[in-house]
């Protein structure tokens, strides 16, 4: 069994986006690309975000800190700390309204 804290690794890749002209930093924590489950910390100062993508699968949104604004086909939907936003079966972005960790977690089709 594996232990990780997501308060440290939002803390690291939060110091990380500051400095990074994109404003972001991840890290694929838990599973990836080769199995079905994969859970990925996400940084992002105020100001940036995840342009429009497909979803690749069932996915939820888990805010560690901060707050974002997910938007998708006209509607959007605010998440503050230690909210979970169910990601829509629909090309989406994600903004961060302020400074902010969240954690992704996709099971692929």
């Amino acid at each position: 069994m594996n232990k990780l804290s997501l308060d440290a690794l939002a803390r690291k890749h939060l110091e990380t986006a500051a400095t990074a002209s994109a404003g972001r930093s991840s890290e694929t924590f838990y599973g990836g690309h080769e199995h079905t489950l994969r859970q990925t910390l996400i940084a992002l100062t105020r100001g940036n975000s995840l342009s429009e993508h497909p979803n690749p699968g069932e996915a939820t949104v888990l805010v560690v800190r901060g707050r974002v604004r997910l938007d998708a086909d006209g509607d959007s939907w605010e998440g503050r700390t230690n909210d979970l936003l169910v990601v829509p079966q629909k090309p989406h972005s994600l903004a961060a309204l302020e400074d902010s960790a969240i954690v992704l977690t996709v099971a692929k089709r």
